[in-house]
């Protein structure tokens, strides 16, 4: 769930795999969300998130905070507010004579804004500063660097990858062979320990960790047993052709060791 920390999603694009590091869910209540969204479109809301078999309270009260929803009934759900402060938001609009999106669209209106005033024993200044700084930068969670995440439009399944596209992924599982990748089209990718940079590493999680944001290359496809080779290299090899004698200068000194030591056994 580190993820959490780092990656807001949106709910209406994440995978099953994006949505399982969300605060609140899990592996079986991702799923849900993912099969109700099939089912019955794009969520308009996040109310509607309540509607979702095994959604309970408790993971709403969690998760809401975390999963965006852009161009949605309320403004306020493609932000970091959470759904149990919007009530203050809307207070604040009414005061100023003004609506919740003219309030977060314009910079004059959020400076009319006298936090002060909506002080009490439930709320305290400082949410209210939070509050008020995720108004003039929606999208980012005021508690720390929050950054949404989205997965290339238009690239949805295996079929929408070809070689060479460089598309934005999540690390989703670190192993000492690589690291899994997923890119948005319900099939985690491999990039291959040999592929992650353009120096050698002895281990992927010297370089990566699960939940990482990455740019990888897509090398190879393989449909029939739904395989998908990455690549995150940046350039290509210096001068390849003095690896190649490198290794033709230790398959030589191999031999001549092994020469040897028969010669010596013959004598």
């Amino acid at each position: 769930m580190s993820c959490v920390n780092g990656v807001g999603v949106e709910v209406n694009t994440a995978s099953k795999q994006l949505l399982t590091y969300v605060s609140g869910l899990g592996p079986k209540l991702a799923q849900s969300i993912v099969e109700f969204r099939n089912e019955n479109g794009p969520f308009k809301s996040r109310e509607e998130l309540k509607k979702v078999a095994r959604l309970k309270n408790k993971a709403f009260e969690q998760a809401a905070g975390f999963l965006r929803i852009r161009n949605g009934e309320n403004p306020l759900d493609a932000s970091a507010v959470h759904p149990e402060s919007y009530h203050i938001v809307e207070k604040m609009a009414t005061d100023i004579g003004c609506s919740v999106k003219e309030l977060i669209t314009f910079p004059m209106n959020q400076a009319k804004i006298d936090v002060n005033k909506y002080i009490s024993d439930k709320v305290g200044l400082p949410t209210l500063e939070d509050i008020r700084s995720e108004l003039s930068k929606p999208g980012r969670d005021p508690r720390e660097k929050f950054e949404i995440f989205e997965f290339a439009k238009g690239i949805e399944k295996m079929e929408d990858l070809k070689p060479g596209m460089k598309l934005p992924g999540i690390v989703t599982n670190i192993t000492n062979f690589g690291a899994f990748v997923d890119v948005g089209v319900h099939q985690d990718g491999l990039v291959h320990i040999s592929q992650i940079t353009d120096g050698f590493i002895k281990n992927p999680a010297d370089v990566l960790k699960v939940a990482q944001r990455v740019t990888v290359t897509v090398v190879e496809v393989d449909l029939a047993r739904k395989r998908i080779q990455l690549s995150m290299r940046q350039g290509k090899e210096k001068h390849p052709e003095l690896k190649h004698k490198k290794l033709h200068k230790e398959d030589a000194d191999k031999k001549l060791k092994e020469l040897m030591e028969k010669f010596k056994k013959e004598q």
